[in-house]
């Protein structure tokens, strides 16, 4: 008896830590609060995503090894330009390469926007970020106004700031 009341714990503490463990709900999800994080730049200042509150912000989870995200790059860059004088702002979150290959790779594409070293995933992780690139649209409130995994092209992009930067 004891045996099976045992066994029957261990399978209930099982699906508890298991179902915790692989839930979705904790995370960062569309219409949520995006959560807020602190990271360092290229530019050697720390940029915090409460900072921009105000502003509709772009958080753009990359890397230079991953050709997609490379080929979306200058599409945002352009965007940025066009539209961060109505209140439109890029994070662009690098995924644990070196500063001198992120380095090389920003100024072999002219990008303006700030481009924020994760150096441990940590944001990654926060952000549940599997796919890349995966781009959050955060509006002015602080909330998530998009997720899109894949590639994005300026079609897209400007749509979205339009719809959104419309409701400023």
């Amino acid at each position: 008896m004891q045996i099976a009341i045992l066994l029957i714990l261990a399978i209930v503490g099982a699906f508890t830590v298991g179902g915790s463990l692989f839930r979705d709900n904790d995370l960062p999800q569309v219409g949520g609060r995006a959560p807020d994080f602190a990271l360092v730049g290229l530019d050697g200042k720390t940029h915090r995503l409460s900072d921009y509150r105000g502003k509709l912000v772009m958080v753009n989870f990359w890397g230079t090894f991953c050709p997609p995200c490379k080929e979306e790059m200058p599409a945002i860059e352009k965007q940025y330009q066009k539209w961060r004088d109505a209140g439109f702002e890029v994070l662009a979150v690098n995924l644990a390469e070196s500063k001198v290959t992120v380095d090389s790779f920003v100024k072999q594409l002219n990008l303006t926007f700030p481009i924020l070293l994760d150096d441990r995933m940590e944001i990654r992780k926060t952000y549940g970020v599997v796919n890349y690139p995966t781009t959050f649209l955060i509006d002015q409130s602080g909330k998530i106004a998009l997720k899109k995994e894949g590639q994005m092209d300026e079609s897209f992009i400007e749509q979205n700031l339009i719809k959104w930067l419309g409701k400023m």
